[in-house]
Order: structure tokens, then C-alpha cells, then sequence
């Protein structure tokens, strides 16, 4: 796994034995970015065939059109399906930007419950699971080497002083029953659990 940060969002890239994953990008307009720190971390692009975005929000989506039409396959869960232009009209507001919608007609669209056959099509083993108590679209990719990526969810240290937040609760039972090594964050250092060194 690379983390690539080009900008304010943690991108991470999973090389697979059938391909590779992104998951997230950046805002709009950090395409240059975006391609200075794959080159960095020597990754070509043709590298990178899919792409799964933890959820909607425009930090974390902002390169997903552009990135399909490069032919990087948007890994789409069903659950996030009604939220994938949420991001539009924000984007819209600033010509300056580049931005360009995603194509949910070109995606992988899947439930979570069959997440890890789509994982396995590029050699990468885990499953997706929805954890929405940070929007109703989050999803967290835990893969069996014990890596979770969890987006925006509220970082696991914090959790006592949730007491008020059921949701939050639940997903964070619900990963800790897979027993996950390290707690990947999009806007947070990664955090080791058990004792990995």
C-alpha cells in the first residue's frame, strides 16, 4: 500500500495481483498534483485500474470523472448510488476548476455483500463495509492483511467521548469484530492496533 498526499485528502493506492486500487482522490483541479506524486511513488497510470471513493463528499471525489475517462474503473456500491453528484453544484460554483461529474453508467456498481468478489477480480482481498455515521454513503475497505481505510469516520480515540452517538458506535463495532491491524484515515495519521509494530 502507498499513501499518496497531494493535497488535503489521504489517497491510498493497493496494488493487486489483477490491477490496482485507488482509494479517493482530491478536490477538483489537483490533477497535476495528483500525477507529480503518482510519479513520485512510481506509479504509472495504466497501474491504477479502479477506483473506490469512501464516500461523496467533494475532498474525497473530486477526480473520479476525470480518472474514468482515463479508463479507471469507479467501484460504485449500491449504498452510495443516490449520493454520487452531491458533490456537483459545489464544484459547478468555481469555473475555474476542472471538474467533470462521474459516469455512474460506466461504474462497477455492486452491494457490499459482494465486495469481496469484486476485490478478488483484481487480486486484492478484503471486503467493503458500509459505516455510515459519517454520511449516509461512507464505506471503509478492510482488507484481510488487517489494513481498514475509513475515510472520515470518526478517528477509534475519540470514541469515548461519543457516548451520544450510536451510529458511530456500531461502525466501529462492526470493524474491531474483523480485528483490523491499522486504522487508515483520510485526514488523520495512521493509527497501529494490537500491538503490529
Amino acid at each position: 500500500m502507498i499513501k499518496l498526499r497531494y493535497g488535503n485528502t489521504n489517497t491510498f493506492y493497493i496494488p493487486g495481483t489483477s490491477g490496482g486500487l485507488l482509494v479517493d482522490t482530491d478536490w477538483a483541479g489537483t490533477l497535476p498534483q495528483f500525477y507529480r506524486a503518482i510519479k513520485a511513488a512510481g506509479i504509472g497510470m495504466q497501474a491504477i485500474t479502479a477506483l473506490l471513493i469512501t464516500h461523496y463528499h467533494p475532498d474525497h471525489m473530486g477526480l473520479a470523472g476525470q480518472l474514468q475517462q482515463f479508463g479507471v474503473k469507479l467501484l460504485l456500491a449500491e449504498v452510495q448510488r443516490p449520493f454520487v453528484h452531491a458533490s456537483d453544484g459545489i464544484f459547478a460554483r468555481d469555473r475555474r476548476l476542472t471538474f467533470l461529474p462521474v459516469d455512474e453508467s460506466a461504474a462497477a456498481s455492486f452491494s457490499c455483500g459482494e465486495s469481496r468478489a469484486v476485490l478478488k477480480a483484481l487480486g486484492v482481498d478484503g471486503e467493503i463495509l458500509r459505516t455510515p455515521s459519517h454520511s449516509e454513503d461512507s464505506v471503509s475497505l478492510l482488507l484481510d492483511d488487517g489494513s481498514c481505510f475509513v475515510g472520515d469516520l470518526e478517528p477509534l480515540a475519540y470514541l469515548a467521548g461519543y457516548d451520544e452517538n450510536p451510529a458511530l458506535k456500531s461502525d466501529w463495532e462492526q470493524i474491531l469484530s474483523r480485528h483490523p491491524k491499522r486504522i487508515l484515515y483520510a485526514h488523520a495519521n495512521e493509527q497501529k492496533l494490537g500491538g503490529t509494530p
